[in-house]
C-alpha cells in the first residue's frame, strides 16, 4: 500500500477493483448506487473499488493511495472520517437511533438548522436531495393550486423523481403526460422567464433553481427571479444541495441576499452522512403540519428522516463550519488549485483545452478537443493520467481537509497529463493515449 505519492509514469494497475467491478454489476444495477459513481465515468478499467478513505485521501482495494476530489459527490466537504463529526456520530448511536416517537435530537438539530440559516423559518429532514426537492414541488403544486413545474434548464439535476428525470434522456418508465407537466427557463434571462409565466399564466406553481453553479449570478438577477415568482403566484425554490455550506454555511440565499420561499439543503450539510433538509417560510411549511384548517399535504413523512446519529453528524458540520472558517478556507485552496492548473496547463499550451470553471469553492474542469468543444475522449485521456499520479478527480471539487502537498502533488500531476495532453492535440487523436472505450455522459438515452 502507497504511503506517500510517488510518481507513477505508467497507468496503475487495478486487478481487484476490476473483480469488484464486474461483481457489482452482477448483483447491483449499474454497478453503483449512483450513476455519477459507475465505471462508466471512468477510463476503461481504471475505475478505483474504495477501501476506505481518510482526510482528503481515499485507498482502493489494490492499495493505491489517491488524493480525492469531489468526495462523496461533493457531500463530503470536511474531509474523510472527520473526527468531530464522528465522535457526535459514535455518542449518538449508543443512545439508540430511531424510536416509536421524537427524540429530543430532532428539536436540537431544527433550532440548529434554523440559526444557521436564518433566512428559513421551519425545517423538516430527510435523507436525499430527492426527498427535499420533490416534497418542495409537491407543497408548491398544494399551495398553488397549480400544475406545472418550472426548472432551470441549465442545471443538471434536481430530482430523481418523474417531475424531473423525464426531461432528462433517461426518460424510460415515465408517462408522457407526467413529462408535459415540467417546462423549463434559462438562467440569467429574466425577459425569456418572464415570457413562460405569462405562456403559462396560472399554471406554474413553481420556480426551481440552484441560485449558482460554475457562473455567479448577473446583477440583480435573484432579486428580478423572486419578484417575477411574486408577481406571477409562484413559488420559489433554491436547491441549494451544493452551495449550501460551500457558498456560506446559511447558504447563497444569504450570501446574495435574496430569501426564496423555500429551500433544499443536503450533501455538505453531513459530510457524508445522509441527511438533507426542506427549508422555507412558515406558511408554507405548515402546510404539511397539523396546525391549520386546510387540506393536508403529505410532507416528508420518512422512516429514516430522523435517524439520531445522522441529525448529530449535520449539528456538528455546523459547529465545525461556523467555528473553524471552513467556508472560507475551502474557497483559499480551491483559488490556489484552480492558479495552479491553470498554470500548469499553460505551461504545456493547453491553456484553451484543459478549463477550470466555476466557485472556488466548487471547481470543475472542462476537456475541450482542438477545434475547442467539449471531449469525452480527452477526458478520458486526462483522467488516465490522473489516476496514474494518484489523484482521483471526477471533479475538482476540494474538501477543507487537503494540504498544501496535496495540492502541489494535484497540479505536478496535471503538467504531467497536460503534456500528454498536447502530445494527443498535436497528433490530431487521443485514441492511442485512451486505453479503451471513452468516458460516457451519466444522461444517455442508450447503457
Amino acid at each position: 500500500m502507497h504511503t506517500e505519492h510517488t510518481e507513477r509514469t505508467t497507468d496503475v494497475d487495478l486487478p481487484r477493483s476490476r473483480t469488484a467491478n464486474e461483481r457489482l454489476h452482477a448483483l447491483v444495477p449499474g454497478g453503483a448506487h449512483t450513476y455519477a459513481k459507475g465505471d462508466d465515468q471512468y477510463p476503461q478499467d481504471l475505475a478505483p473499488v474504495i477501501s476506505h478513505g481518510r482526510g482528503a485521501h481515499v485507498w482502493d482495494v489494490d492499495g493505491n493511495r489517491y488524493v480525492e476530489y469531489g468526495s462523496g459527490l461533493r457531500s463530503v466537504s470536511l474531509g474523510h472520517a472527520h473526527p468531530r463529526v464522528t465522535e457526535a456520530v459514535r455518542r449518538e448511536i449508543d443512545r439508540g437511533s430511531n424510536f416509536v416517537r421524537p427524540s429530543v435530537v430532532e428539536l436540537e438539530a431544527a433550532e440548529r438548522f434554523l440559526a444557521t440559516v436564518p433566512t428559513a423559518e421551519m425545517v423538516k429532514f430527510a435523507k436525499n436531495g430527492s426527498d427535499a426537492t420533490t416534497a418542495a414541488v409537491r407543497l408548491a403544486r398544494a399551495a398553488t393550486g397549480r400544475p406545472r413545474v418550472a426548472i432551470c434548464a441549465d442545471h443538471p439535476f434536481f430530482s430523481v423523481d418523474d417531475w424531473f428525470i423525464g426531461t432528462t434522456p433517461m426518460s424510460a418508465g415515465i408517462p408522457a403526460q407526467t413529462n408535459e407537466l415540467t417546462v423549463t427557463f434559462p438562467y440569467g434571462d429574466l425577459t425569456a422567464t418572464g415570457e413562460l409565466l405569462d405562456r403559462y399564466e396560472g399554471e406554474i406553481a413553481c420556480l426551481i433553481l440552484e441560485p449558482a453553479t460554475h457562473t455567479e449570478p448577473p446583477p440583480g438577477y435573484l432579486a428580478g427571479l423572486r419578484e417575477l415568482a411574486h408577481r406571477h403566484g409562484c413559488v420559489l425554490v433554491f436547491d441549494e444541495m451544493i452551495t449550501g455550506f460551500r457558498w456560506s454555511e446559511a447558504g447563497a440565499q444569504s450570501l446574495y441576499g435574496v430569501v426564496p420561499d423555500l429551500s433544499t439543503f443536503g450533501k455538505a450539510l453531513g459530510n457524508g452522512f445522509a441527511v438533507s433538509a426542506l427549508a422555507g417560510r412558515r406558511e408554507l411549511m405548515e402546510r404539511g403540519g397539523l396546525r391549520h384548517a386546510g387540506e393536508r399535504v403529505f410532507l416528508l413523512s420518512t422512516t429514516h428522516g430522523a435517524e439520531t446519529h445522522s441529525l448529530a453528524a449535520a449539528m456538528a458540520v455546523q459547529t465545525v463550519y461556523t467555528e473553524e472558517g471552513v467556508t472560507a478556507r475551502l474557497h483559499a485552496l480551491g483559488e490556489r488549485l484552480a492558479a495552479g492548473v491553470r498554470e500548469a496547463a499553460a505551461g504545456m499550451g493547453v491553456g484553451e483545452h484543459v478549463v477550470v470553471r466555476g466557485r472556488a469553492s466548487n471547481l470543475v474542469f472542462a476537456t475541450l478537443d482542438e477545434n475547442g468543444r467539449p471531449s469525452q475522449e480527452y477526458r478520458t485521456l486526462f483522467l488516465r493520467r490522473l489516476l496514474a499520479g494518484g489523484v482521483l478527480a471526477p471533479s475538482f471539487v476540494v474538501s477543507s481537509a487537503l494540504s498544501d502537498e496535496d495540492i502541489e502533488h494535484t497540479v505536478d500531476v496535471v503538467a504531467q497529463a497536460c503534456a500528454v495532453y498536447r502530445k494527443a492535440l498535436d497528433a490530431g487523436d487521443p485514441t492511442p493515449w485512451l486505453g479503451g472505450r471513452p468516458v460516457k455522459p451519466v444522461f444517455r438515452r442508450l447503457a
